[in-house]
């Protein structure tokens, strides 16, 4: 026969009263890791920015340790994003395009202060003075082949004539006199680059680049281009032509861009997130560059009064195919692509945030500074 114990009784009751107190501390305790914070903070950020779909990597001292898909990839046919989702990263394709200079550079085939009519001799007299650094860092004072008006190219034809068009363009500045993000400048690097190496730039970015870092499903092309798990890119802006201005709408659109052949050094490329951290990991631990090389193509260029100029804060500068934010607390680079692709990097704090989205003008930046801050542990 049992007997009474006052004593298994208390503890008993004790148990029963704390479990479901050290369930909620558990669940309370989950709740504050980084990966559930940055969770949280992307489905809230893609309800209220009405984000279809994105995709996001996160890599800390050169690891990969967060991926997250969330959302949809085509709206029309309800397909979710998985990892294996091409995104259009746009502009953020000049990364590989200054990483491919300065792997020319360390095979002493170039040097960034070359004149560009050492290697290129079709060029206009006023031209000629422009070096290969001023064309990366967007300081060369060139004319801008591409329309803001009619979001094409000028002279509203094909290449051949837009090529014949700004080559009679006047300078809008002197060489080193301002920052102007245009896509004259990329045109001839590519050209540069094609001419050093003797093969077609796209051939030699997979080669020299994505081979080595194991990038299989990242491509050139269009968005109206078939490939196999591309999502589409949609946007609420509408381009008013006479202003040459996008103006908000309530309307959701598919973008429809064409980057041509002679622009891939510019813009054009779709990969996911995890092979955009695959390729930055393999940058930083020297499968493309030296060390020395990532410090000279991530260092802001100088105006010729010595000042930097770059975007709107705070990547105030630029640097040779990545913008820079200058400052003391958390450098950064930081190239961004269509206004729906981010990649923020923080080389002092050996962490890099990569926010691939399907909706331009979401401000991917702000959504990838939210979440280093949790990692930085920065309100």
């Amino acid at each position: 026969m049992k007997t009474f114990s006052p004593r298994k009784l208390y503890f008993k009751n004790i148990y029963f009263f704390l479990l479901p107190c050290l369930v909620l501390s558990v669940r309370t305790v989950q709740a504050q890791t980084p990966a559930a914070k940055v969770t949280a903070l992307l489905k809230a950020e893609m309800q209220s920015r009405h984000i279809p779909g994105l995709q996001l990597a996160v890599i800390r001292h050169r690891q990969i340790i967060l991926t997250r898909e969330l959302g949809v990839a085509s709206l029309e046919f309800k397909v979710p994003v998985n990892s294996g989702t091409l995104f259009s990263i746009n502009s953020i394709a000049k990364v590989f395009t200054g990483t491919a200079i300065m792997q020319l550079v360390e095979q002493g085939k170039l040097k960034l202060d070359d004149s560009v009519s050492r290697y290129l001799g079709d060029l206009p007299a006023a031209w000629r003075p422009v070096t290969v650094r001023q064309l990366l860092s967007h300081t060369s004072g060139l004319p801008d082949i591409e329309d803001d008006q009619t979001d094409g190219l000028v002279g509203n034809k094909g290449e051949s004539t837009a090529w014949r068009v700004v080559k009679i363009m006047p300078l809008p500045s002197r060489p080193g006199e301002k920052f102007n993000y245009i896509a004259t400048n990329y045109l001839l690097a590519q050209r540069v680059i094609e001419r050093v190496t003797g093969q077609p730039f796209e051939n030699y970015i997979r080669m020299a680049q994505w081979k080595p870092a194991g990038l299989r499903k990242t491509v050139y092309g269009n968005s109206n281009d078939v490939a196999p798990q591309k999502s589409p890119t949609y946007t609420y802006y509408l381009l008013d032509r006479d202003k040459g201005e996008r103006a908000l709408t309530k309307t959701l659109r598919q973008v429809n861009e064409i980057f041509p052949l002679s622009y891939r050094a510019d813009a054009g490329v779709f990969s996911t997130a995890t092979e955009m951290a695959q390729w930055l990991l393999a940058l930083e631990n020297g499968k493309l560059l030296k060390p020395q090389s990532i410090r000279t193509m991530w260092t802001p260029v100088k105006l010729n009064n010595g000042k930097y100029d770059g975007f709107d804060p705070p990547y105030n500068a630029y640097a040779l195919g990545w913008p820079v934010a200058v400052r003391k607390e958390h450098p950064a680079v930081a190239p961004i692509g269509g206004g729906r692709a981010f990649i923020l990097t923080y080389p002092d704090d050996d962490l890099s945030v990569i926010l691939f989205t399907n909706l331009t003008g979401c401000s991917p930046g702000a959504i990838a500074e939210k979440i280093a801050a949790i990692y930085l542990h920065v309100q």
